[in-house]
């Protein structure tokens, strides 16, 4: 019987991509959204693979969701926790609010989802959580204090949660992306972009497909004696 994957942030980006791969490694996918409709619908039709629209940062939604992946597809054995936001600013210019959605969505996401499928996971002696980091919450960056405080978190929460879970045959590790080719990223200015690749040794941007395999590599049944791990991902721009 196919395994169910549930990946928060899953019809674009990144998040878009490690749910095509999941799906052709024969997964059972639901990809969570939070507010595009017109672009989750544009990727069901393209992909097949349904869609939930839910806030991963509110926990009563993510309970409602949860509930009724449970009730209609089955119980969630691989949870991909990719869902993220960006408010960018100095602390300066940081307000609590800009503080509260970037913590709520890209850490807070991490502990309700996972708190909402772990006891599965152990009743089933099987689960697979990977929790997409950020060079950023490992080397920090100008600007993104509530961005590389919560990035930070999550590989902190990772090592913490996979010492609960390894003897359940739970593991928990995290993929921390360097600079991908993504909307966001594309957005840079064209100059600021050039002096971010002039820093990757491999001379290039990311792709989603080089963050795509690490997800199927760490989510393989037989990935089973690595756990607490962060892999990065970012072309040697930061060797961690």
């Amino acid at each position: 019987m196919s395994r169910v994957a549930l990946v928060t942030g899953g019809t674009r980006g990144i998040g878009a991509e490690i749910s095509r791969a999941l799906k052709a490694a024969g997964r059972t996918v639901i990809a969570s959204y939070a507010g595009n409709d017109a672009a989750a619908a544009a990727f069901h039709s393209e992909t097949g693979i349904a869609v939930k629209k839910f806030d991963a940062g509110d926990f009563a939604a993510c309970e409602k969701a949860v509930a009724e992946i449970h009730g209609g597809i089955g119980k969630i054995e691989i949870l991909v926790n990719n869902a993220g936001i960006t408010r960018d600013s100095t602390l300066a210019r940081l307000t609590r609010d800009m503080w509260d959605a970037v913590i709520d969505t890209n850490l807070g996401s991490c502990f309700n989802l996972c708190k909402l499928t772990f006891d599965d996971m152990r009743a089933a002696k099987f689960g697979r959580v990977v929790n997409i980091g950020s060079i950023n919450g490992q080397a920090g960056q100008y600007g993104q204090v509530n961005y590389a405080a919560a990035k930070s978190g999550i590989h902190g929460f990772t090592k913490a949660l996979a010492q609960e879970g390894a003897r359940f045959g739970i593991t928990v590790n995290a993929i921390a992306p360097g600079y991908v080719d993504t909307e966001m990223v594309r957005a840079v200015p064209a100059d600021v972009l050039q002096k971010i690749i002039a820093r990757i040794p491999m001379g290039r941007l990311g792709h989603a497909e080089d963050i795509a395999r690490g997800v199927l590599f760490l989510t393989a049944d037989d990935a089973d004696f690595i756990t607490g791990s962060t892999l990065s991902i970012n072309g040697g721009q930061h060797m961690y």
